[in-house]
Parts: structure tokens; sequence; C-alpha cells
């Protein structure tokens, strides 16, 4: 995957003006090879969740490209655009058609992902019934049951209970073993070394370092220990 020069401007309007723009990505410039992990490091506001929508598909950038080349993508995000409104298998399905799968294929899908999940009879209530917990459940269990080319993933680790944590951790360690090529946001500088091969620094929307993860590392915690 290759994104050239992306850049992402979100337009904010108040009660009676509208207010400035807010830059959320700046002329980013970035490669991810097959079978690569690569770790996207940076504080509350850097444009790293913006960053895999635009990876992702989500969205499109306002200015420059992504080249995907083919590549099947998934997005394992909190905040994956799940309907509130429709019932848990509803959009388990919704979500494996959005990644490219036929109907059958999706609903074929439903209970492994319900087993994962651990929601049983809740899977057939609508979303907006669920706990912050579940739902969180429900998202990391849909998109983990995919085996995309691509697989990006925005720090979901404080998911669902203690076990379902362990059992979400052990799944995502043996993704990370796999020969696919891996996104990870995490502010955790310590994960990022066990499981990525390289590291990219985003701050206020643009790339400030990238290359060696501990290199990458490096600078970005002593910049946020400087400012903290």
């Amino acid at each position: 995957m290759r994104l050239s020069h992306v850049s992402v401007v979100y337009s904010d309007y108040g009660l009676f003006s509208k207010a400035d723009d807010v830059v959320a990505l700046h002329d980013v410039s970035l490669d991810v090879a097959r079978g690569e992990k690569l770790a996207v490091l940076g504080r509350n506001g850097a444009g790293k969740s913006t960053l895999l929508r635009i990876m992702s598909g989500v969205m499109d950038p306002d200015i420059g490209s992504v080249d995907h080349r083919g590549l099947s993508r998934s997005l394992l995000s909190l905040n994956a655009g799940f309907d509130p409104g429709l019932s848990g298998v509803h959009n388990v399905v919704m979500h494996g058609m959005l990644t490219g799968l036929s109907r059958r294929e999706a609903m074929a899908r439903v209970p492994a992902v319900a087993e994962m999940s651990g929601l049983g009879d809740a899977m057939r209530r609508r979303m907006s019934t669920y706990s912050s917990g579940m739902r969180g459940r429900l998202c990391f269990s849909a998109a983990i049951n995919l085996d995309p080319d691509i697989l990006l993933i925005d720090e979901v680790f404080s998911v669902g209970d203690r076990e379902f944590r362990e059992r979400s951790l052990k799944v995502m360690v043996e993704r990370f073993r796999k020969d696919k090529a891996v996104v990870f946001v995490t502010h955790n500088v310590n994960v990022v070394r066990d499981l990525c091969n390289r590291a990219v620094w985003l701050d206020d929307g643009r790339v400030r370092a990238e290359g060696d993860v501990d290199d990458v590392a490096a600078e970005y915690r002593a910049a946020t220990t400087q400012t903290a």
C-alpha cells in the first residue's frame, strides 16, 4: 500500500459562524510492504485514527492518493462504523460485505464472531442495547475474524473483561506472526518493540520520524517526556 502526499482537513462550524479548519493529516507519504508490521506512534489528536480510516478506505483524502494495489484491508477499531440500530448479527454481516465478502460468506462468519465475542443470544439484539464493553468485543471479534492482506489496528487492548483481553491479545500476537501486513496504532512503546519491525511517529498530522522501531520510539518518548 502506498500513500502519496495525503492531507485531510476537517471543517468545524460553530453556532453562528464557521470556525477554523482542522488539518488532521498534512502531506503524509507512506509505504506499507507486504508482510510488514508497522507501528504508528502519536499522542491523542495526532491524526492516527484518521490515517487508519484513509488506509482502510472508510474515508478519502482531501489531497493526495492511496494505492492499495487490490489488497484486502480490515480496520480493527472500537469506532468501526457499526450501526447501533442493527443487531449484532446484521452488523457482522454488513461489516463483512463492506470488506468485499459475499452475503453468504459474511453470514458464514457469524458463528465464529459470536463465539469469539462471547455475546451469545445478545447477537440478535440491537447494538444500541449493548454496553461499551459488549460493543468493543463485537467490533474486535468481527475484524479479527477476517484474514485480510492488511490488518489495520487502532489500539484495543482495553476491550472487555480480563479473560477477553487475554484471549484477544493472544489472537493479536498470532496475527503479527503471520506473513500479512499489519499497521498498529498505539501509545505503548513497549508493545511496539515486541511486535513491529518499523515505526512512524505522527505529530500534529505530520510524520516526524520513520524507520527503525527503537530509534523512532526513542525520539517519540524523548519528545513526549519533554512536553509532559
